[in-house]
């Protein structure tokens, strides 16, 4: 099986408390996984972590893209390689324009950006500064315009679900959709993705392949994710470590 994404024992580090604890996980391409866990659970820091962001100090484990080893790789470099982010809390760039960054993601890929964003109704915000004022769903559609147009072969979503109200929830969908060739047959997919929620909200409106419960920096199980969603509804998060208790006690492991 060819993978995209491999996470061999990381762990992780920001100014000197441990985030991560011996994550491991592997994204076949052409599939979505989605990871599920409580706020300061270690999410956001898987994301930015194999986007390779300087604050996150990798302390042992490495991380493959495509069998390259990218764990000393800087974010640029993990860009150009195919490997594209959507922040939960994306920063606001003065004085650049919309359409000026989404032109250079577009350099040589022929993408026309007027089309894409009239094609998603946010043609009017090309002329305004990145993020600049923007509503919570306004934020999350420039995002993944931008995503749409870098066009990545692996697409990082942290909590793309989050301040979106109900309106743009299904159009949020839509081009995420988009991004990750769900319109194609799973084995013509040539797009992956990885994306964190703490709601599972995004679930009724983008499939998932595998889900995975992260706490206290390490993933508890991993699974059918409406059927791990539908447990933690049920149960609560600390059903999973005891779930992993009775599992490890059985099988001595």
């Amino acid at each position: 099986m060819d993978y995209i994404l491999e996470v061999k024992d990381l762990w992780v580090e920001v100014e000197g408390k441990e985030v991560l604890k011996g994550i491991n996980l592997q994204i076949p391409v052409g599939e979505t996984h989605v990871i599920f866990g409580k706020n300061g659970s270690g999410k956001t820091s898987l994301l930015m972590t194999i986007m390779g962001f300087p604050a996150y100090k990798v302390k042992h484990g490495k991380i493959l893209f495509k069998g390259e080893d990218i764990t000393s790789l800087p974010p640029f470099e993990r860009a150009k390689r195919g490997i594209g982010i959507m922040f939960q809390r994306p920063p606001t760039i003065k004085g650049v324009k919309l359409k000026d960054i989404l032109r250079l993601c577009a350099k040589n890929n022929g993408i026309k950006i007027e089309e894409l964003a009239q094609e998603f109704g946010f043609e009017e915000f090309l002329d305004r500064e990145v993020n600049k004022g923007f509503s919570g769903g306004e934020l999350k559609k420039s995002e993944l315009l931008q995503l749409l147009v870098q066009d990545p072969e692996l697409v990082l979503l942290d909590e793309p679900e989050s301040g979106v109200d109900m309106e743009n929830m299904q159009l949020i969908g839509q081009m995420i959709k988009r991004l990750l060739q769900k319109d194609q047959p799973k084995k013509r997919r040539r797009k992956s993705g990885l994306i964190i929620t703490h709601t599972g909200f995004i679930l009724e409106y983008v499939a998932a392949d595998l889900g995975y419960v992260i706490m206290d920096g390490q993933i508890y199980c991993r699974g059918n994710p409406i059927e791990i969603f539908e447990g933690i509804q049920k149960y609560g998060y600390e059903e999973c470590k005891r779930c992993l208790r009775r599992f490890e006690e059985v099988f001595n492991v």
